[in-house]
Formats: structure tokens, sequence, C-alpha cells
């Protein structure tokens, strides 16, 4: 049987914990395939972090990752980087996960060569080529160019129908379920006690609230919004604890530390490493963030979101009733909050919907289907 090499391209935290699952099971069939991992380093430490909790090595490193890089210095260099791993691998298939500009790179680069491209997570859309920017555009980008649709709901399959794109179009799930259960089974087998020294500062009899916030659309007068609202809950329940782990942005740091750092019961901390996120996720009381990833993650955990921004590609949560779409206003950020705290039959409904993102097996079906198309 012939080996089809598939190189697996990917720069930011988000893609490595959501290729992680689908790399490792590609690794378990050695006679088919020969897999080849391509980090581009657009994130650093929070990327290197995820590869080694799941036990991925690198084989190419573009290490592109400098200081106040923009999106044309990250584009130009990831595409003279790849082609150089292009022409070294000639690989059968490239994979890119989701809309960051590793991945827009990363097609754009298999389309000059005339290589073939598998897009995970695809079909997602906003409808707003500025919101999430410049995610909207990188994965309409990347869809346009892919041979390869995983596609991880109906709703995306759709999208993509509105697009013209129907060919090799396969709804699978989203590998972001894969992982998180793979996560936490690697959490207990290792033992938590480290996780609990860790959040020592913590009381778990009492509720916990975790934040995530770092969209760029955000900046300015809605992370304002957002921190006067995190700050006013805060004080009105101060027997529950709200955990912010901050995004590096500067644009984020200032008015975080600014509105929220002399709140006793809110503690802002550093960005957590993949598995101290899911672990204190599964301790929580309710998410309010503005990651499309922890949208997925979150209510397969029976975890009630609550969404920082005004759109979202990921409206099957919002539809399945597992997320709620509040924007950055002020007013409905606080009567959101209030309600999850106040509204016990609120609270529940949204805790035991039926997470529309998959059951943690999407890994093992795209090798399925590869398999056979191979």
């Amino acid at each position: 049987m012939k080996k089809h090499t598939i190189l697996f391209i990917y720069g930011t935290r988000p893609e490595a914990v959501k290729m992680a699952p689908l790399v490792r099971a590609f690794l378990l069939c050695p006679d088919s395939f020969n897999v080849q991992v391509c980090i581009t380093g657009q994130h650093r430490e929070m990327l290197d972090q995820i590869n080694t909790f799941f036990g991925i090595t690198a084989d190419y490193d573009l290490n592109l990752m400098s200081p106040n890089q923009t999106l044309f210095d990250i584009t130009s260099r990831c595409l003279v980087g790849l082609k150089n791993v292009l022409e070294k691998t000639n690989p059968h298939l490239i994979f890119v996960q989701g809309d960051t500009t590793s991945v827009m790179a990363g097609a754009l680069a298999g389309f000059y060569k005339q290589i073939p491209v598998a897009h995970l997570e695809a079909g997602l859309r906003s409808g707003n080529k500025y919101s999430p920017y410049p995610e909207e555009i990188n994965r309409i980008i990347a869809g346009h160019i892919a041979d390869y649709h995983f596609a991880p709901t109906n709703q995306a399959v759709e999208n993509l129908k509105k697009e013209g794109i129907t060919d090799h179009v396969y709804m699978v799930g989203n590998t972001v379920i894969d992982a998180l259960h793979l996560g936490l089974q690697i959490i207990r087998a290792e033992g938590e006690q480290k996780y609990k020294h860790f959040f020592s500062f913590l009381n778990f009899s009492r509720k916990i609230i975790l934040i995530t916030g770092h969209r760029r659309e955000s900046f300015g007068g809605g992370f304002e919004s957002i921190c006067n609202a995190i700050a006013h809950i805060a004080k009105a329940y101060n027997d529950t604890q709200f955990v912010y782990p901050m995004h590096f942005n500067p644009n984020v740091r200032e008015p975080v530390n600014r509105i929220l750092k002399d709140i006793k019961n809110v503690f802002l901390i550093e960005p957590l490493d993949y598995p101290y996120l899911i672990w204190l996720m599964e301790k929580c009381f309710f998410v309010l963030t503005d990651s499309g990833g922890i949208q997925e993650e979150a209510p397969a955990l029976g975890k009630p979101v609550l969404v920082m921004r005004e759109v979202t590609e990921r409206q099957e949560g919002v539809d399945a009733g597992t997320a709620k779409l509040v924007g950055t206003q002020f007013e409905n950020l606080v009567s959101s909050m209030k309600e999850l705290f106040d509204n016990n039959s609120v609270y529940s409904r949204m805790a035991n919907a039926i997470n529309p993102y998959g059951d943690g097996n999407t890994s093992k079906l795209i090798v399925e289907i590869l398999k056979r198309k191979f």
C-alpha cells in the first residue's frame, strides 16, 4: 500500500488544540500515512505548550513570532517559509484548521504549489468581513482554495453551499471536543494535585466565573464596557470569584487592570496553559468569553456561555441554547450575568442543552474518510 504524506500546518494555540487529536489519529495509521507537522510560530510559548501536552513534535518550525509584528509581516514571512517546507516534503495533502493568518497562508501556499488542501472546521461565517477581523476573510479564502472541507455542523455545510462549495464537504463535528476529552483524560491520569495547588487562591466551594476576552473589534470602548460590567457584577455578587486570564495584548491589559485590579473577588492572572484552562472550565459556574473555541468547549462540560460579541460564526451554539450572544454593552452584559445567577431555570436550560459540536469522535471519522479517498 502506498503511504501518503499529510502535512499539518498551524501556528496558534487554538489551531494546535484542534489539530492535536487529528494528528494523533493519523499517527495511529503509519501504514497508510506519513505525518509531517509544520508550525509557523505565529504564537510561540502558547503553541509549544499545546504540542508538549499532547505529545506532538514539529518537523518544521518557521518561528515567525517577532515583536510588534503586523498582518503584513506574518503573511509574507509565512508564505516564503512554507514554500521551502513544501519543496522539502512534497506532501499529497495539506491540512489547515480554522481562520488564522497561518491558515490563509497555508492554503494559499498549497494552491501556489498545486497541492490539495483540506480545511478543518470549514464553513464558519459571521457575515461581516471585519468581525472577526481578519479571521472572516482568512476562512473564506481558505474555503475557496480547499479541496476537502471538514465542517463541524450542518449550518457550516449550508454556509459553504451558499458560496457554491459542494464537492468533498463532510459534516464531522469539531475536533475541539476530541481535544477536550483527551486533555481531561491526560490530566486525570497524571493527577490533579498540581492543578489544585496552582489555583490555591480559589475557594472551590464558592462559584467561579471564567472570563476570557481578546477580540480586536472590542478594543477601546468595547473593553471599557466589558470591564465595567464585570466590576459591577463582581461587587454585587461578592461571594463569587471571577477569574480573568489576561491576553498579552496591551489593548486588553490596560482597561482590565485599570478597572478590575482592585476588586477583591476578581483575580487577574496570566494566560493559562491549555490543561489548566480546561481544568478550571470544568470547575466553573459559567463562562464569559469572546473566544470561538471556548464557545464549543464549555457546553461539552455543561457550562453556559455568554458570548461578548455582536455577531458569532458559531450561531449553532446560540440556536441550541448552550450560548447566549450578549455583545459588549454594559446593560446587556449585566442583565445576562444576573439572569444566570438568579434564575435557576434559565441556568439549567443552558447547562443541559445538547452541544451541537460533536461527540469526540471527529478525528477518527476524518481519518476513515481520507482512507477511502486515498
